[in-house]
């Protein structure tokens, strides 16, 4: 099934290219347009500030593709072939799952040589680079489930492409492009207590080889619990849509 599907996004270049070109754009933009505003409140490079964010953001628009295969696969007929080859519904979601990652893989790098190539520098040592990555790639794993879920809530492809403007939402309203700190009092309780801050929080923190404090440890709760609660539903929805 991870084969397939990866053969599938092997083919969709236009796709990919999107979900690379997206990110890439969205941190040119902050770093060169913003950045000279935003620095002072951040404190050092602003590009050592934003690229957490924007990595996270490049998981969250990869992860739409999989809520529109996954809607495709659903209405498209394919589901019923794999099932009388007796082919569970979890391994169906799981090589999309799969997928996605390995595409969330290769556009992160992408993402991430270009930011250092206009000026991102870390000071992570092995134990933060192994850290950085660990906490990047249960990120993805999640988000991909969780749009699994979307995929199979919707009755359409362009239904499910709505998952990537959520996922586009999302990291505004938290630390991704500027100091929690910063944001009006109304809307800084809501970006302290969701998943996304304490994530990127994580990961600039183990990039520039500062102390974690709380972030790391929420960050894996609220991976962990995304990831157990998405399983659990994408398995649940399946088999409401296939019975």
């Amino acid at each position: 099934m991870s084969g397939r599907c990866i053969r599938l996004s092997s083919r969709a270049l236009d796709a990919i290219i999107t979900s690379v070109m997206m990110p890439v754009m969205l941190m040119l933009v902050f770093v060169y347009l913003f950045g000279g505003a935003i620095k002072n409140t951040t404190g050092g490079d602003y590009v050592n500030y934003v690229v957490p964010g924007v990595l996270l953001l490049c998981a969250g628009w990869g992860g739409s593709a999989t809520a529109v295969n996954v809607n495709m696969d659903m209405n498209g007929g394919i589901v019923d072939r794999l099932r009388s080859m007796d082919v569970g519904g979890t391994a169906v979601i799981a090589g999309h799952v799969v997928s996605s990652v390995a595409r969330n893989v290769v556009s992160t790098l992408i993402v991430f040589g270009v930011a250092l190539l206009i000026g991102f520098r870390s000071d992570a040592n092995l134990m933060g680079w192994l850290g950085a990555v660990g906490v990047l790639l249960m990120f993805m794993l999640a988000v991909s489930w969780l749009a699994s879920v979307f995929g199979l809530l919707v009755q359409s492809a362009e239904a499910a492409g709505g998952f990537s403007f959520i996922m586009m939402f999302v990291p505004y309203v938290s630390s991704a492009f500027v100091p929690v700190s910063t944001l009006p009092s109304w809307l800084r309780g809501v970006a302290e207590h969701q998943p996304v801050t304490p994530v990127i929080e994580s990961l600039r923190a183990l990039l520039n080889n500062e102390p974690l404090g709380n972030s790391g440890w929420l960050a894996v709760a609220w991976c962990a619990g995304i990831l157990v609660v998405s399983t659990v539903l994408a398995n649940v929805l399946f088999r409401k849509r296939v019975a």
